[in-house]
This record gives structure tokens, sequence and C-alpha cells, in this order.
């Protein structure tokens, strides 16, 4: 038979969502509405291979006698003459790309910093990984020596690439403003001079954005990720102040007052952008709610992420709240549609995905970069693989102190190593070119290695990718109607 030897589970998805039985291609990226017989057959066709039986047309014919069709074997015939048609065509049971992975250069080329100019926050959020700001250590913003060094330390590292990028982080960077407003000065001048741009990102929880900070962020160019969990209770359970005091009330305003001066944003987090980021937590597992009250408030860029914790800390998601987050997704995708047919125009990352135009298969084999293509450095101007790891010292990697700052080799390998082919569970997995191995911090953080997965984050993000592939197919329905 023509799927002989070729594993479908592994690659080709199938499975049902909303009205719709789909058919996701994992190596060329296509997707397939199929009709109810022909995805019964590619389930019997799974179901024999799992077995280790051969994939004949007998046997397909003797499984489907099980279900409510009356099919002739000519019917089979037929039907599997058109799934390998479509296999000859490279769009379904596609051949399998080459498991090989990454290759970088020797040295690392380092094209983004997270420049923690801020470890102290104006707020005491109940789920922060960074101690409410302190990353572990002292409170303390960093000065104009380091972070010109930092600026230096990217522009230099970055070798021949023309494009930098560089995340103001904290904590709350705001807290240190005139230090972010002088950096941005020194490095556009200092990139100028070396042929090269740097694409500049602030993360804030906007407590301090007033108009002039806002002003300044849009004659600079600077990209913003806005803090906000969505409705009013439930940001201000897990974002007060330190008194307690919530902070949506001086929060949300700003918030919606930025929108406003910056309409047009990028959906895929490239140019110049702004997105809402909020976190939920076992406490509001309807965070479809959520979602849904920022698109209200004028938010039209979302991100709306699980909160990673341990199991003793009371948001932690428990046993049992999975199926419910899963049925929070289903609801949400059904209303992002209901809305966009409404004629409304947002953006739910989650729910973003690029079949035609998406990363280079490097990128979708390792993810974000972190200890190699991208690390954090503290106030002190100590570097980390990403910001989840500032403080943790047998994860720093070298200092700006030094006379020539450079990469711990030995970390930058073990990044490097963490990509989809290195983990045993993600080889096996349809989703392992769209999830990339999940987050290596969370993996680290439960299972102690970086090539052990976060099993939790593992099956939230094959859920996010089953509802986007589904509105992918939904929406340009809708544009065809149009």
């Amino acid at each position: 038979m023509f799927l002989e030897g070729y594993e479908i589970r592994r690659n080709v998805h199938t499975y049902r969502q909303g009205d719709l039985n789909i058919a996701y291609d994992v190596n060329s990226g296509s997707l397939h509405i199929l009709d109810d017989l022909t995805f019964a057959i590619v389930k019997v066709l799974e179901k024999l291979q799992e077995k280790g039986k051969p994939l004949d047309n007998e046997d397909v014919m003797n499984q489907l006698q099980t279900t409510e069709f009356n099919l002739s074997h000519e019917e089979v015939k037929e039907i599997l003459s058109e799934m390998e048609q479509l296999q000859k065509e490279g769009i379904l049971f596609s051949k399998e790309a080459e498991e090989k992975g990454p290759s970088y250069p020797a040295k690392p080329i380092v094209k983004a910093i997270c420049l923690h100019v801020a470890h102290d926050c104006n707020l005491r959020c109940n789920y922060c990984f960074a101690g409410t700001g302190a990353f572990g250590g002292q409170r303390g913003l960093m000065d104009w020596e380091t972070g010109k060094k930092a600026i230096d330390f990217v522009l230099e590292a970055s070798a021949h690439r023309k494009h930098c990028e560089v995340d103001f982080f904290g904590g709350e960077p705001l807290l240190n403003f005139q230090v972010v407003k002088d950096l941005v000065d020194y490095g556009k001048k200092a990139a100028q001079a070396k042929g090269k741009t740097i694409k500049f990102t602030l993360t804030t929880n906007a407590v301090l954005l007033t108009e002039d900070i806002q002003n300044f962020l849009e004659e600079e160019d600077i990209s913003v990720v806005l803090s906000i969990d969505g409705r009013p209770e439930v940001h201000d359970r897990m974002r007060p102040y330190a008194n307690g005091r919530g902070s949506y009330d001086q929060v949300a305003p700003r918030l919606q007052q930025f929108a406003k001066k910056r309409p047009d944003s990028s959906p895929y987090a490239v140019g110049t952008y702004y997105y809402a980021r909020g976190t939920y937590t076992h406490y509001n597992l309807d965070f479809d709610e959520d979602v849904t009250h920022l698109l209200d408030l004028g938010m039209k860029q979302i991100s709306l992420e699980p909160v990673v914790a341990q199991p003793s800390d009371p948001y932690a998601f428990q046993e049992g709240d999975l199926p419910e987050i899963l049925k929070t997704y289903d609801r949400l995708g059904e209303e992002l549609l209901e809305r966009r047919k409404k004629g409304e125009d947002f953006s739910f990352f989650h729910f973003n995905v690029a079949l035609d135009k998406g990363p280079c298969l490097p990128k979708r084999l390792s993810g974000c970069g972190a200890g190699h293509e991208y690390v954090a450095i503290s106030p002190e101007g100590d570097l980390y693989p990403c910001h989840q790891f500032v403080g943790q010292e047998e994860f720093k990697m070298g200092s700006l102190n030094e006379e020539k700052p450079s990469l711990n080799l030995g970390i930058v390998d073990k990044f490097r190593s963490a990509h989809v082919y290195s983990k045993s569970s993600c080889r096996q997995c349809w989703a392992r070119f769209s999830c990339s191995g999940g987050c290596h911090s969370a993996n680290q953080a439960f299972s102690g290695h970086l090539n052990d997965i976060y099993e939790l984050g593992c099956e939230l993000q094959k859920k996010r990718l089953e509802v986007a592939l589904y509105m992918k197919i939904k929406e340009a329905s809708l544009i065809a109607q149009q």
C-alpha cells in the first residue's frame, strides 16, 4: 500500500473541531477538510498501523464494518486512490523532513538582548517569576554605563547581522525611564555608526505610562508589551500594589489611551507593534471572558498565557483543570469567529498560525534561540540565556564587566542541543514544528532538564494549534464569501 512504512499519526494529525473534520499535514503544512467517510478511513489506517498490521484494503474493509458506513471494496479503493494522488502532489501524507538538527556557527551570533534596566517593581504580582521584580536578589536599577556596555555588546556580538533587537525589561522598566531614554538615543547613534539598526521593545505594567512617555514611545518607534490580565476582579486579584490595592483602575485607561495612539499593529509582533499581554491561572479558567473583555476595551492585539507555577502555589493549575481549559479554548475560538463575521479586526497571539510563510526549519526545530541568539542582561551586567533564567547562578553565561565579554560555550551548547529531535516526546508529536519543543525555562523548571518537556504546556500548545488551524479554515471561508 502507498502508506507502507509511513508513520501516519506522527505526520498527519486528524481531528474534529467544531463542525469540521480536519487533517493537518505536518511536513507540508497543508490543511484538508475531510468528509466523515474519509475521516473514518484515515482513523482506521492509524489504528491498523498502531497494531502493527499491514495496511491493505481487506483490513480497512474489515475495520469499517464496525462503523455506520456500508462500503464496497471499490468505494474504499477509490478513496485510497484519491489519498495516494494527494501524496504524490506532496500535500497529504507528504514526505517527512530529514531528521537533522539545526546547524550554527562556532561562535554564537547574538541578535537580541533582554535588558533588565530595573530589578524593582511598583506592583506585587502574585505569580511573578521574578520574585516581584528582584529576581531573587537585591532590588535595584541598571546604570547608564552598564546599559551602554550592553548596547555595545549586542552590536558586536551580532557580527554580520544588520538588525539587532533590545527589549527593555524588569521588574518595571519605567522606574528607570531616564536610562531607557538615554540608551535609545545612544543605541540608535551607535548602530548607525556600524551600519546597523536596533529594534527597541519595552514591557510595562502601564502604571507609569503617562502621556509624555506614550508620546516618547511613539516618536521613537518602540514596540510595547502592556501587561493586563483581563476583567477587573481577575486583574486585581493577581496584580496588586504592595499595599494590596488593585491596579486595574490605573492601568486600563492608560492601555486604552496608548492603543488609540497605535491603531495599526502587526498580529505577528513584527515592525512597530503593541500587544496586551496577560496571564490566566486556576482562578480564571473561563479566561475567554478576559480576552473578550480586553477586546471590548479596544485592545486589538492580545496574548493571554497560562501561568507556569509549582503545584504548591494556590493559583497553579490543579488536577482536573485541563478539560475545562480545553473547553475554554474551544469557546474562545467560536467567539472570535463570531466577532470576525461582524467585521471586527484583532489578533489573538496564540491563534496566529502562518502556513505559507512560517519560520525556517532551524527555527521550527529550536524555538526562540535563547542562550545563543538571545540573552538577558541583569542590572549588574551578568549574562543569562533569557529573562526567565536571570538570577540562577548555574545559568550565568558571562559578564559585561569582563574585558572582552563572551558567552560560556558549555551553556551555549546545552541550549543549542535542546531542539525537537533531541526530545523523545517531541520526535513523535504532530505539533513538533509549531511548538519547537516548548519553553526552555518551563521544561527546566518542571523536569530539571532542558530536553524533557513540560507536559501541561505541551497539551495546551496542541489544543491552541488545533483551534488556530480550525479558525484558519473558517476565516478563509469568510473571505471567500465576501
